[in-house]
Formats: structure tokens, sequence, C-alpha cells
């Protein structure tokens, strides 16, 4: 039996923003073909471990290391990381004016082109690979004409990112409350989109709040975050737990 790839490796990781520490001493390995779940109350530090990771610049390391694929990434870009592999989808899509969504696409996908030295592809030959790709997601060829997220319900957001993951083809995708907002319908949508996106090679890496999108993107691991750190980990049947008792029961292990 072969040993599963390490795509992401967090040693003891402290950050920082605006001189309020937010992260502490956070340690997480993820394989490749593995589903990792981040759960936790608001302000336990999901969404800024998920930013740290794709490198925003608003948030300082203190100390530790994140190693993609064996190497620190610390000092890179948050492009570069992209460009390596690391996909992040966001909590709140911003809506850019003036801008169509094809031409977002094509130029978000080129420039990973352009990063790896393969060709990159023009219009027409873009259009028509997109179209594939817009069947995962179960969107209208016409999402492609209007400008990016504007005017999107939610749930047109949301599937926008699981798009732009399915046209990047990231080995690594953190996916920040992907589901939040999302009637069942939508959320059924994304699911099996992700899971189709999803393969041997690959990472994902779910921060949610709730048990509702593990019902149908099933994790191989469930952490619970609070003050910045994991304090638990387990299986399915974690979140279950969480879903009957809520977070108060492991007040204990987060002073530990």
């Amino acid at each position: 039996m072969t040993e599963s790839k390490t795509i992401l490796e967090i040693k003891n990781l402290n950050a920082s923003i605006d001189d309020i520490k937010i992260l502490n001493n956070l340690n997480l390995t993820v394989n490749a073909g593995e589903i990792h779940a981040i759960m936790g109350r608001n302000g336990s530090g999901k969404s800024t471990f998920s930013k740290v990771v794709a490198g925003h610049p608003a948030y300082n390391i203190l100390n530790g290391d994140i190693k993609f694929k064996g190497n620190s990434i610390l000092n890179l870009e948050p492009e570069e990381r992209s460009h390596l592999g690391i996909f992040l989808a966001f909590q709140y899509p911003i809506e850019i004016p003036g801008v169509s969504n094809e031409d977002f696409l094509r130029l978000a996908y080129n420039a990973k082109m352009k990063s790896l030295n393969k060709p990159e592809i023009d219009p027409i030959e873009f259009f028509s690979y997109i179209t594939k790709k817009l069947e995962i997601v179960e969107m209208d060829p016409i999402f492609l004409t209007r400008n990016v997220n504007e005017g999107f319900s939610g749930g047109e957001k949301k599937r926008n990112e699981i798009l732009q993951m399915a046209l990047l083809d990231s080995e690594l995708a953190i996916l920040d409350e992907t589901d939040s907002g999302l009637d069942i319908d939508a959320l059924k949508i994304i699911s099996k989109g992700i899971n189709e996106l999803m393969n041997k090679n690959k990472a994902i890496i779910l921060i949610t709040h709730y048990q509702r999108l593990l019902d149908y993107v099933k994790p191989d691991f469930i952490h619970v975050m609070q003050k910045g750190k994991i304090i638990k980990t387990g299986n399915s049947e974690l979140a279950k737990e969480l879903e009957i008792k809520g977070y108060e029961w492991l007040k204990d292990e987060a002073e530990i």
C-alpha cells in the first residue's frame, strides 16, 4: 500500500491581524485524497486560517510554517500560491462591475497556464472548455456574459466559486462556508460539484458551522477549532454530536 502524499502541513502556526493574535499554535496535516471539515463558533479562527493559507496580506505570521507539497509557502504571494494549486472559495464572494464572468475566468485560467509554461487559449477555445465545466454546477452559459457576481443570488455566487474551482483544477481547495445562505436545492448542486471534483490526488478543506453540508460531502476528518487552534478531531460522528450538543461541552479542551 502506497503512502498518501502530504498536500498541506501546518506546524505551530501563530498569526495576527491589527496586533490581535487569532491563530495559536495551529497544527494540521492534510493528505491527498482526504476531505477535512473545520467547525467552530464564530470568532474561533476558521476564516482567518483559510485566508492565511491563501496568503491574505492583512495577516501577520508570528511564527510557525505552512508547507504545500513539502515546501514552505510563507514568502509566496497569493497569486503564486494559487498557481501552485491552492484555491480559496470565499465566504462572501465579491462583485466586480464591468468585468464579465467569461473574461474573468479566462484571464484566471490563462494566468495559471502561463505560470505552468503551458499555452494560453483564446476566447473561442475557452468558451468550449468552460461550457463543459458549467455542467458540473448546473449553470446556464448566460452566466458567462454577466458581470462577475453582479446581481447573482447567494446560491449563484457560491456556484460560481465552485465553477472557478473546477476551472483551475487545484490540488487543494479550501471552501469557506460555501454552504451559508443556500437553500436545499443549491446545497445539493454545490455538494454534487464538490464530490465530482474530488479525487485521490486532491484534498479539500470545508469550513462550516453546520452538519447539513457534511450530509452530502462526507469528510474523512472533522476538526473543531476554538481560540485559534484545533482542540478536537474526529470522524463524521463528531459533527452529529456537535449538532446536538453545540460547542460548550468542549470548553475544557479549549483551555488545555
